[in-house]
């Protein structure tokens, strides 16, 4: 039985023209060529293609980035950079390949470790639970 990762056959597909607002989660292969405004959680192979526009926090498995992403990424295996692409946010993966031409604006880390990952996905979501927690301090009232 073939695992996530190598499932080829997309469960989950965002068209060119279309724009989701609000948080994603999908098993399997899914594939996004639209606008996404909210959190993308695949348990599974993702493609971000050329057409693509998100501000996400994008978690995968193997993930693979042509488009534009406002927003951290997540590969637990591996995650492609294609030449195409613009990542503005954090990168924690496995493995990276990055193509030339592609701009990645923020902090890279490989961990070569089951643990290290742990280590870092951990880090990670306690420094969002933090922001979090602070935006509602910076929030300014309504005008009346």
């Amino acid at each position: 039985m073939a695992s996530h990762s190598e499932d080829f056959s997309i469960n989950t597909f965002i068209g060119p023209h279309s724009v989701l607002t609000g948080d994603l989660e999908t098993d399997g292969f899914t594939r996004i060529d639209g606008a996404v405004r909210g959190s993308l959680t695949v348990r599974g192979r993702v493609i971000i293609g050329e057409s693509a526009r998100l501000r996400s926090a994008v978690s995968g498995t193997a993930v693979t980035i042509g488009g534009v992403i406002r927003g951290s990424v997540l590969a637990s295996e591996r995650l492609t950079v294609l030449s195409t692409a613009i990542v503005l946010g954090d990168i924690i993966t496995r493995r990276i390949q990055a193509d030339e031409g592609c701009l990645i604006h923020g902090r890279v880390r490989v961990c070569a470790t089951a643990e290290a990952w742990e280590q870092a996905v951990s880090e990670y979501r306690d420094a969002q639970g933090v922001k979090s927690a602070l935006s509602q301090f910076t929030r300014r009232p309504p005008l009346s």
